[in-house]
């Protein structure tokens, strides 16, 4: 999560708040209930076609993924994120080619918590919209930095698009020389943005000062045997850093779709956002893909996608 100079603009994909009074680590715990307040509206399906999902067919269902949070010039908040038609449960990620953008009413963070309160706007960069690049898209993560806003987007290439108003969105293709991977992330931090990323392996970071070109380091986090991250990232808080990473066991049924999207979120501190490896387990979080941020008012919320439900979800963190 950013936080502006100028208070009507903030943007979330993570990044350093406000330093908080004291040090020492703390340890995050979700308060009260999730709310639902993205349920996803059916829509047209833009294409192309794949396997069972047909260009320019309506579907009633779709199951969004990896997302963000972002607030435009008016304070309003928008979440933007991985969405494609539910399928068969062979092929769960069939057609995850575009985002699905969806606004809060008009208000305070708190004041859209409500069941089903934020609703569809027009999905954003199809295939269609980004020539030359592979169909997927997704995860987006987005910063505004001289007066436009940046999404960076993957799987590998990482690639970023701009916009000045959220919509309309033009995509300017590979972000430099970025490691490969996926559930891009970006933390900004001492005049630099830290880019984190997954592959089976473990999560990585590349870090830069403009924008345009990355430095990699080595590896911050190596997971566990048997288990894979996913969606990563990286928050400060109370002066130190702390690694959100979902993760994926292997261990599915296939008898329903929730039960691909688990809802493990591990959780480490490190003084050192380069080096997560050595650091103690601090919890776990019941949340998938979770966004970790601040509203208005510097309260601290988590999200998750379809645990507990389909759609998007958020609430309350609190520090203990």
């Amino acid at each position: 999560m950013f936080t502006l100079a100028a208070p009507a603009l903030l943007w979330l994909c993570m990044a350093a708040p406000p330093e908080a009074t004291g040090s020492g680590v703390l340890v995050p715990r979700i308060e009260g209930e999730y709310v639902n307040v993205y349920k996803p509206a059916g829509d047209v399906f833009p294409g192309p076609s794949v396997g069972e999902l047909i260009a320019g067919r309506r579907y009633e269902e779709w199951v969004p993924n990896d997302h963000c949070f972002v607030r435009d010039a008016s304070g309003r908040w928008h979440a933007l994120g991985i969405t494609h038609p539910i399928t068969d449960l062979e092929n769960i990620h069939l057609g995850e080619n575009q985002s699905f953008h969806a606004v809060a009413p008009a208000g305070t963070l708190k004041q859209s918590l409500r069941e089903g309160a934020w609703r569809d706007l027009p999905k954003v960069l199809p295939p269609a919209d980004r020539p030359g690049e592979i169909a997927a898209n997704h995860a987006p993560c987005i910063v505004r930095r001289r007066g436009l806003y940046h999404m960076v987007y993957g799987p590998t290439p990482i690639r970023y698009a701009v916009s000045d108003d959220l919509h309309a969105w033009t995509p300017k293709g590979p972000l430099g020389d970025t490691p490969s991977g996926r559930d891009p992330s970006l933390l900004l931090w001492d005049g630099a943005y830290y880019l984190v990323t997954c592959n089976e392996q473990g999560v990585q970071v590349a870090t830069s000062t403009d924008f345009q070109a990355w430095r990699r380091h080595k590896p911050i986090r190596t997971m566990q045997e048997g288990v894979d991250p996913e969606s990563p990232s990286i928050v400060r808080h109370n002066n130190t850093f702390y690694l959100f990473v979902c993760g994926w066991n292997g261990v599915w049924d296939r008898e329903t779709l929730q039960g691909a999207y688990q809802h493990t979120t591990y959780v480490y501190q490190s003084d050192d956002p380069l080096n997560f490896d050595h650091s103690a387990l601090v919890t776990t979080l019941n949340a998938h893909a979770p966004e970790v941020f601040q509203d208005e008012q510097g309260d601290w919320y988590i999200s998750s996608v379809e645990w507990p439900h389909r759609g998007v979800s958020i609430a309350r963190l609190a520090w203990d």
